[in-house]
């Protein structure tokens, strides 16, 4: 009986790159995931989730123990290394990640898929709430690009925030001009035809 391959994830995979440039402790892992502002593209907001994903990279074999550190002023510490099955899946993922687009469910389309529980007015408040935040969002992206390339940083460092940056740049954008549809009165319904939509095609 074979064993499954190992489940890929974002987290995961963070993990194992940062490993490749030195033996970490779980508390390093996350303080050089907010330094190299990666916590913009993986959570490590919840300790217990990099635990969790450690455990598991450990048990699949692709990172293994290197030391337990002990100091007086610190609880103690446990330093993972990747190991060479771990090189190897990381590869293996990041090329998978960079060029198949997978088929996510965030969120946000989600909502949209079920705009019809909101009246016309309901849904141009929340967009426009939505368009406050993506505008504070972009804000910050741009002052972030800005840093970085102050720091002398290559290129291949801050691609994530470039591409970050031109996603929320565009949906910006998209959520701008269907504000601007529901005001201007371009994008309207009705509950009764949302009841003929409910009740399906009529059959003669």
């Amino acid at each position: 009986m074979t064993s499954s391959a190992p489940r890929s994830s974002p987290l995961a995979l963070t993990v194992l790159a940062l490993l490749h440039y030195k033996p970490l402790h779980p508390y390093g892992i996350q303080r050089l995931v907010k330094d190299w502002g990666k916590e913009q593209v993986v959570n490590v907001r919840q300790r217990a989730s990099l635990y969790r994903t450690i455990e598991r990279l450990n048990g699949d074999g692709l990172i293994a123990v290197r030391e337990t550190e002990r100091d007086q002023q610190y609880p103690e510490r446990t330093v993972y290394e990747v190991t060479d099955a771990g090189r190897e899946t990381a590869r293996a993922w990041l090329e998978e990640m960079l060029s198949a687009p997978k088929q996510e469910f965030p969120e946000f389309p989600a909502a949209l898929s079920n705009l019809l529980l909101l009246t016309p007015e309901e849904m141009t408040e929340v967009l426009e709430r939505r368009l406050g935040a993506l505008t504070e969002n972009l804000a910050g992206l741009e002052t972030a690009m800005a840093a970085e390339a102050t720091q002398g940083l290559p290129r291949i460092t801050r691609l994530e925030t470039e591409y970050l940056r031109a996603v929320t740049a565009a949906e910006l954008e998209w959520v701008r001009t269907v504000v601007e549809d529901l005001r201007a009165g371009g994008l309207v319904w009705s509950k009764e035809q949302l009841d003929a939509l409910a009740a399906g095609p009529v059959h003669q």
